[in-house]
């Protein structure tokens, strides 16, 4: 994403607020306490997409996302829908800002689950967004409400998977055994996925 003018100049000064630092960085503790096999995946891929690139830099120093969306409303909404440019197996974080009654407003609705969830300002959710149907109900007139969503689109996966390079560039340079692979990889993607969450038995005896 690139920003220009006064666009870059407003991002540049909330990414070095504290309150905001503090936030980024306490959604990546959470995403390695509760997926530790997912963040290392996060981590991995984005270290290697920022080592082949210069010009490319991290938002936060201790953040695994590539990209931040700042959601100043001042009532923010979303309507029900899915990220689907996220990997199916992604996690992205979501942290609620503002001042609202979260008993009335704010919720966060999970439609696939049914669930309607109190979402109170301060409060962090990760959620694999790209499969999961998801919102947030209204909030009062005289109410604010801002969210600050952290993400890595799937295409960023995809290009260090395939090498830095498109698939199509890639699938060039592949001989018939190396097609081949390929098509075995992406017939494994979805148990690969599943593999990388963590259960509640493997996190409460993680040292």
């Amino acid at each position: 994403l690139r920003h220009n003018g006064t666009a870059t100049d407003v991002l540049a000064e909330l990414k070095a607020h504290l309150s905001i630092i503090c936030i980024a960085h306490f959604a990546s503790a959470v995403f390695t306490a509760w997926a530790p096999r997912l963040f290392a995946y996060y981590l991995a891929a984005f270290d290697t997409l920022l080592a082949s690139d210069g010009s490319l830099i991290r938002n936060f120093a201790s953040s695994v996302w590539a990209a931040m969306a700042f959601n100043l409303g001042p009532r923010t909404i979303t309507w029900r829908h899915k990220d689907i440019l996220n990997i199916p197996f992604g996690w992205c974080c979501v942290t609620a800002l503002g001042r609202f009654d979260y008993k009335k407003g704010g919720h966060l609705v999970l439609w696939d689950f049914g669930l309607i969830i109190e979402f109170p300002p301060g409060a962090t959710v990760l959620i694999p967004s790209a499969i999961v149907e998801h919102s947030n109900t209204r909030i009062s007139p005289s109410e604010v409400h801002y969210s600050l969503t952290q993400y890595s689109a799937g295409g960023l996966f995809r290009w260090v998977e395939q090498g830095m390079q498109t698939q199509k560039a890639q699938l060039e340079s592949l001989d018939e055994e190396g097609l081949k692979s390929v098509k075995e990889a992406d017939q494994k993607r979805w148990a690969n996925g599943l593999s990388y969450f963590s259960t509640l038995d493997e996190l409460a005896t993680a040292t």
